[in-house]
């Protein structure tokens, strides 16, 4: 199956773009760029702003469009989204109509019983939040962050359906979301009015949870782009604890996302092995990782976390080289069987 795309992938020429690429998200005419910069981690109040300013200027002049954010990132919940809107009014303005700005709700923001999961009160009353914090109209694309198994799915999709219909999001999508309920959610939305765009997903090397369980098929039936997170499993796919835990990483740190208990031997072992692989291929292990999961032909974008310039640098890099032989794959397969 090829990738969804009606044109070839448009190559930005001799500009600030660079050489990134821009694939077709779905059955829909937005193209995104093949990477996307998110604010999960260290675009919060604890970090440096100016820090944040240059990954964010630098990633925009390699050709990144897509500048993903949520309700509840930081940390604390909501200061990437006062970051960005800080970033926006001092730098990015002027772009705004070039950039694809993404937020979600789902997670807690705020007590009592209308601040999480799915109802339609707390949707829309968490997108106007969040465009006021970043200082926009309406954002590109408004995510249901994760499934609530309380909420009628029917609520939910109907209060996405809403932000379109009222100029708050141009899109909407879904995340951490089953193959079942993708396809629930599409055909709610179509019948709606509304066409489901995209879901966002964990996916890895280290973790195919929803390649193998069919998620991908349901998208692709459903004409909807995928986008990843997680790609490089939390910082274990850039080979930086291949030799221990060092003391600046995030497991160090104590993150709730990533500890030190995770980092097997057997992980590590399958790491240095991929990472063998990608320098017969000229690629570090972060690019090696990234462009393997953009060989999905659902997979319209990866996203990727940066705490540095030279790390998005890096990662960007992945683009070089997209193409995997059978002979690889299956190579890749029985390092991770």
């Amino acid at each position: 199956m090829d990738r969804y795309t009606l044109v070839p992938p448009y190559v930005a020429q001799e500009s600030r773009y660079g050489e990134m690429q821009y694939f077709r998200c779905g059955k829909s005419g937005l193209n995104l760029s093949a990477v996307s910069l998110g604010y999960w981690h260290n675009f919060g109040t604890f970090d440096q702003y100016e820090n944040a300013r240059a990954v964010t200027r630098r990633a925009f002049d390699l050709g990144i469009t897509v500048f993903d954010l949520a309700n509840n990132y930081g940390p604390p919940a909501g200061s990437a989204e006062e970051t960005f809107g800080r970033l926006m009014k001092e730098d990015m303005r002027p772009y705004r109509d070039e950039m694809v700005i993404t937020t979600k709700a789902g997670y807690t923001m705020w007590p009592g019983p209308y601040g999480d999961f799915g109802s339609r009160k707390y949707l829309l009353a968490s997108l106007d939040q969040s465009l006021k914090r970043m200082g926009l109209d309406y954002v590109d694309i408004f995510y249901h962050h994760r499934m609530d198994s309380d909420t009628p799915l029917e609520e939910t999709m109907s209060a996405l359906a809403h932000t379109v219909k009222s100029g708050k999001a141009l899109y909407v999508g879904i995340s951490n979301y089953s193959p079942e309920k993708a396809m629930e959610a599409s055909n709610l939305l179509k019948g709606m009015g509304v066409h489901c765009l995209i879901c966002q997903s964990r996916y890895s090397l280290l973790d195919r949870k929803v390649e193998k369980d069919g998620l991908f098929d349901a998208l692709a039936q459903c004409g909807m782009g995928a986008t990843a997170f997680s790609p490089l499993a939390q910082g274990l796919l850039t080979g930086k604890y291949n030799n221990g835990v060092p003391e600046d990483s995030r497991a160090a740190g104590g993150s709730v996302f990533l500890k030190t208990d995770n980092i097997t031997q057997e992980v590590v072992e399958k790491v240095v092995a991929l990472g063998k692989l990608a320098a017969k291929r000229g690629q570090t292990t972060s690019q090696f990782a990234l462009s393997w999961v953009l060989r999905q032909p659902v997979m319209t974008s990866v996203l990727i976390g940066a705490s540095r310039v030279s790390q998005l640098e890096e990662n960007v890099g992945a683009l070089n080289n997209l193409d995997f032989s059978k002979e690889e794959l299956a190579e890749i397969d029985e390092i991770l069987k």
